[in-house]
């Protein structure tokens, strides 16, 4: 097996780009590449997923366990032979002054060797003292290697190889000239999301093509190799006592959400029912509906058009169906959206409008502490916070003042700095994005509201028969 951490010194150096086209270079080459991305990302993962054709894992300190980490990685590395992992930020980045947090701690819980991407641009001989001072920073970390990015030509190429080659024991096992033919559209929060471009496989294929004849790929896989580590195994699975019809929300417009929730949701007896808020007129039967992140501000039009599902979904909102929506899913339920000086009617099932802004209103890691008004089963007990995250151009206003919420803000803006989690019958909708972990299994507990508003609904059937 070869296993690494893709990581930088600084962020914005390439390395997305360039983990995707080495998952997609390698898995060319008939090897089962297993993708994981550090923090608490939904549009890297989406388009690691797409290259290695393996669902991409988030690993993430500030919502999961060390413990939990470890187990997470080792279960989905049994089967592979390559695991790459692309880190966030630069290599010692982090929330805290020790670093527990940063890239360099998840190489050394995980045991993996650090690929290094250097933005080269504008730099000669400066190059050596960068590696050497990455290297003296922390010996725990082993540096196996450095892929140059953003090239000027090949003289630039020969000067940077000599003087690495020279002051360093660091092999260079790339080096990527700058091509704008191989960057991915960015917006607002990052990199367009892959669900969203029609020509994402093409473009993944050739950004693959350009990174196989730019890096060593074979000297790659022999300094990343590593003994084979007995895999942890999974839980063994538990056989849901009921089945349910839960609806996901996932099109161009409504994408983020993370592997192993959906996962936890179909061991928890769900099964999986697509709904597309573009082109689907209906929605059909179901037990619960979950509305994940994205861009509706980009399908304003479509999503407004689209208004038989709207009522359809607002009405299932008024007779009590389990309805879960986070960030993009709350501003498609809200009355109307407005962006670029025009208004469109969203759901309205929430009573406020939401307001795109140019600049971020919530971003970051939060903690929130809950209420006691989720329609939840189980809450956690008072002095538990809740680890999550949030990233949102956009504010809810107008909102009406006996609106409940499920969640109050220690850490974060949420929907206005103090609260987050609008409740509405069997509705719980928050700018916030939560994963479902041992710190809060929120699948178990969406799942339970499920479980419980089924019963009823057959004891009210029995009740009129």
């Amino acid at each position: 097996m070869s296993r690494f951490l893709i990581s930088a010194a600084h962020k914005s150096s390439g390395k997305t780009t360039l983990s995707i086209g080495l998952c997609a270079a390698l898995r060319a080459r008939g090897l089962l590449v297993q993708p994981y991305k550090k923090g608490p990302d939904y549009i890297d993962p989406m388009w690691l997923t797409l290259a290695a054709g393996r669902p991409c894992y988030n690993l993430d300190f500030y919502q999961m366990g060390r413990e939990e980490i470890s187990n997470l990685y080792q279960q989905h590395s049994a089967s592979a032979d390559v695991c790459l992992v692309e880190g966030n930020k630069g290599l010692y980045d982090g929330l805290d002054l020790d670093g527990g947090n940063s890239n360099a701690a998840l190489a050394q819980l995980l045991d993996l060797p650090v690929i290094l991407v250097i933005d080269a641009r504008g730099m000669t001989r400066g190059v050596a003292p960068l590696i050497l001072g990455y290297q003296a920073f922390d010996r725990n970390i082993r540096i196996h290697g450095v892929i140059l990015n953003q090239l000027g030509g090949s003289r630039h190429e020969s000067k940077l190889r000599a003087v690495i080659e020279h002051y360093t024991d660091v092999p260079v096992l790339g080096a990527v000239q700058h091509d704008p033919a191989l960057q991915i559209v960015e917006r607002h929060l990052g990199l367009m999301p892959s669900n969203e471009s029609a020509s994402a496989t093409r473009q993944t294929r050739a950004i693959a093509e350009s990174i196989a004849a730019q890096v060593d790929l074979e000297r790659l896989l022999q300094v990343t190799v590593s003994p084979h580590h007995e895999a942890v195994a999974p839980a063994a699975p538990i056989r849901p006592l009921q089945r349910f019809r839960i609806g996901l929300v996932r099109d161009r417009a409504f994408g983020f959400y993370y592997a192993d929730d959906l996962e936890a949701l179909a061991a928890g007896g769900a099964e999986i029912v697509p709904i597309n808020a573009l082109d689907d007129a209906h929605l059909p039967a179901l037990d619960g509906l979950v509305i994940g992140g994205g861009f509706p501000e980009l399908f304003l039009q479509e999503l407004e058009a689209n208004a038989s599902l709207r009522r359809d979904i607002h009405q299932a909102v008024e007779d009590g169906l389990p309805v879960y929506a986070e960030c993009g899913g709350l501003m498609y339920l809200s009355r109307s959206m407005r962006w670029k000086g025009r208004a469109h009617q969203m759901v309205g099932v929430i009573p406020g409008d939401v307001v795109m802004h140019d600049k971020p209103v919530g971003r970051g890691y939060v903690r929130l502490r809950e209420t006691g008004l989720s329609p939840w089963p189980g809450g956690a007990a008072p002095a538990q916070e809740i680890c999550a995250h949030e990233f949102h151009y956009s504010s809810l206003e107008n909102l009406a003042p006996d609106v409940q919420f499920a969640y109050e803000m220690v850490r974060g803006h949420g929907l206005d700095g103090c609260h987050d989690g609008i409740v509405y019958r069997n509705l719980l909708a928050s700018y916030t994005h939560l994963r479902s972990t041992r710190n809060f299994n929120w699948v178990q507990r969406f799942l339970a509201l499920v479980a419980r508003h089924a019963s009823s609904r057959v004891a009210a059937k029995q009740a009129v028969a």
